[in-house]
């Protein structure tokens, strides 16, 4: 069930995947120095598109919420790894609380929170829920479509700490990616630990400070294997003071959109990709595949028709779009079953613990698959995907493919921790 790649332009990725696997010592140990000079996100998920000319990153979810996409097969994989990450912060702790979403009527969401409290019981800890909504004053319980069931509870605040009514916890996971702003609860908790700190939240976090952090990681890595780091780097710029209601600031994306266009252009025609190329608009803050648009000729942006403008103006809670990230579109090669895919990997502290594919059969190669109708396929990764099997021809062998993926998705979160530590509010500054 591994989906194919089904381009001419493979050539590349071919001889990426095998630059990879023969410096695969060089790579792992080039990891582990990087990680000890920075901190891995507690978790994070990472969108990785192949074009068989280029691979690349496309987006870094600091609040992972498709856990219940992983198979059984990778949960030992998960537990490991959160025992490892438990045991640097709180090594002690019994007793964790977990924030998730407001939106507690979804149902994939929510088999997502029962997955994540099931990787962490079996970690050792005692997990229970505390909800950011305030209309639920009292235990309530919600019934997943296994049967199972999920308990909510009110969360109580005293001036230092933060917990239920019988439930002090050492460390809080949230699973909210606080789009809404950061609640006053959340604020000031000097004796737990929060897991992602609060700057991690897209109230504060900006997608272009972390492209740019992404292109410091891909510069290095590009180094240490020889190779141009554009193969696996998606350039970008960025636009503040956007109003896509009114029509204000569109002259900067226009004029960013064509000088990025020309930029991928002169790459493509470097490497003889004979494609058309085109970029991807998308809210400088958020998730969800919200507030999203291909641009393929920088004049389509001069004549939006309401729909594209009301889509753009908004995004997750309802929050307006005033800053936009122009990204180097990178379009999917990967089908299955004749629907376009992109792999998704999902890590834990720095451990790849599995992924999945993101499986979307109404949109193009160069859409965005993160949308309503999308499937999510995890058998691809069914296999442990991270024992690559060395000698194998290019192209063919699923571990190895997914060893890549790894690689990527490691780069990724590399880059969300330059990113948090460059953003970090209460970093200390020294001269």
């Amino acid at each position: 069930m591994v989906p194919h790649l089904i381009t001419a332009l493979n050539g590349p990725i071919n001889e990426l995947e095998q630059r990879i696997l023969e410096s695969m010592p060089a790579i792992e140990r080039w990891f582990r120095l990087e990680w000890m000079e920075h901190t891995p996100p507690f978790y994070s998920s990472v969108d990785v598109r192949n074009a068989g000319f280029k691979l690349a990153p496309v987006d870094t979810n600091l609040y992972p919420g498709g856990w219940n996409n992983l198979t059984d097969q990778m949960l030992p994989l998960a537990v490991q790894a959160a025992m490892a990450a438990i045991e640097k912060i709180c090594p002690e702790a019994k007793n964790l609380l977990l924030i998730p979403e407001k939106h507690t009527r979804n149902s994939f969401y929510l088999s997502n929170v029962q997955r994540l409290t099931q990787i962490f019981n079996q970690a050792g800890l005692n997990v229970r829920l505390g909800t950011l909504d305030e209309t639920i004053t009292k235990p309530t319980t919600l019934t997943l479509p296994d049967g199972g069931s999920l308990t909510l509870e009110p969360l109580v605040r005293t001036p230092r700490r933060l917990g239920l009514k019988d439930f002090d916890p050492c460390t809080i996971l949230l699973n909210n990616d606080l789009s809404g702003g950061i609640p006053a609860v959340l604020e000031n908790l000097h004796e737990q630990y929060l897991l992602p700190p609060l700057h991690a939240g897209w109230a504060v976090r900006r997608k272009s400070n972390h492209f740019q952090s992404y292109e410091e990681v891909a510069k290095k890595f590009a180094k240490l294997l020889g190779m141009d780091p554009w193969l696996i780097n998606p350039m970008y710029s960025q636009c503040g003071q956007v109003n896509f209601a009114d029509g204000t600031g569109l002259e900067c994306v226009q004029s960013n959109a064509e000088a990025l266009l020309a930029k991928v252009r002169r790459k493509y025609k470097e490497y003889g990709i004979n494609e058309k190329p085109f970029v991807v608009v998308k809210a400088d803050a958020g998730t969800y595949g919200m507030g999203i648009m291909t641009v393929r000729d920088p004049k389509d942006l001069e004549d939006l028709n309401r729909r594209t403008r009301n889509k753009m103006s908004v995004i997750k809670e309802g929050q307006e779009v005033s800053e936009v990230i122009i990204q180097e579109g990178v379009p999917t090669y990967e089908r299955m079953n004749d629907a376009v895919a992109e792999p998704v990997v999902y890590m834990l502290d720095r451990y790849v613990v599995g992924g999945f594919y993101r499986v979307h059969a109404e949109r193009g190669i160069d859409e965005n698959l993160n949308a309503p109708g999308a499937a999510f396929v995890p058998l691809a990764f069914a296999e442990a995907s991270h024992m690559p099997r060395p000698g194998e021809k290019p192209g063919v062998s699923a571990p190895n493919r997914f060893y890549m993926y790894g690689v990527i998705g490691r780069l990724a979160m590399l880059a969300a921790s330059y990113e948090l530590e460059a953003t970090d509010p209460d970093a200390e500054i020294y001269e």
